[in-house]
C-alpha cells in the first residue's frame, strides 16, 4: 500500500496513516519517505499504541520511535475533518475495506461527506489510498463524484499465493 501509494506522490511532506495496527503500514511509509517528511498515524484505541510501544514494536522495527512519526490517538475521520489541504498522501488501513466495517461507526469514513473530508484534506495532487479485502463498486462510484481521480488495483494479499485485495487509489486534481 506505501509503495503503491508514494510512488503517485512527489516528494511527500506531510503523510496521514489511519489505523496502527501492527505497524507494517507506519513502517512501510516511513522506509520510503525522505528525512524531512511527517508521518502521523491516527489510532483510535489507546491500548494498540501501548502494545505497540511496549510488546509488539519489535515486529516492524520501532515504527513509533522513528522522530519523524506522530501518534494522534483518536478517530481518523475527526482528525481528517480539522486538516483542510494538509497531506499528500492519506493512507487508510482501517478496516477490511469499505464494505466489511470492523465498526458500523467507520461507514462515515466511507461515505460521500467522509470521502469529500478526505479530498478537502489532500493537497492538490494528493493521494488517498485505502486497503481493501475485496472491491466495492459502489465506494469506486463515491470516490469519483467528489472529484477524484480513481484507480483500483487488485494486489497480491501475500508473496505467494492467489489471494488478492483491492486498493483504491484516489488522485486530487492537481493545481491548474
Amino acid at each position: 500500500m506505501a509503495e503503491e501509494t508514494l510512488r503517485r506522490v512527489t516528494d511527500a511532506r506531510d503523510v496521514l496513516v489511519g489505523g496502527l495496527g501492527l505497524g507494517y503500514t507506519l513502517r512501510a511509509v516511513l522506509d520510503r519517505v525522505g528525512p524531512q517528511t511527517n508521518v502521523t498515524v491516527a489510532e483510535l484505541v489507546p491500548e494498540l499504541i501501548e502494545w505497540n510501544r511496549v510488546h509488539l514494536g519489535h515486529l516492524a522495527s520501532f515504527p513509533l520511535e522513528d522522530p519523524r512519526c506522530k501518534v494522534a490517538l483518536g478517530d481518523v475521520l475527526d482528525h481528517i475533518k480539522t486538516a483542510p489541504s494538509a497531506f499528500d498522501a492519506i493512507l487508510l488501513d482501517v478496516d477490511n475495506g469499505p464494505a466489511a466495517l470492523s465498526t458500523p461507526h467507520n461507514q462515515q469514513l466511507y461515505g460521500s461527506r467522509g470521502v469529500d473530508y478526505c479530498r478537502r484534506a489532500l493537497r492538490p495532487g494528493g493521494v488517498l489510498a485505502v486497503w481493501s479485502q475485496g472491491p466495492s463498486a459502489r465506494y469506486e462510484r463515491t470516490l469519483a463524484r467528489a472529484g477524484l481521480e480513481v484507480e483500483v488495483l487488485s494486489v497480491g494479499a501475500f508473496d505467494t499465493g492467489r489471494a488478492r485485495h483491492v486498493l483504491f487509489m484516489a488522485r486530487s486534481a492537481a493545481r491548474p
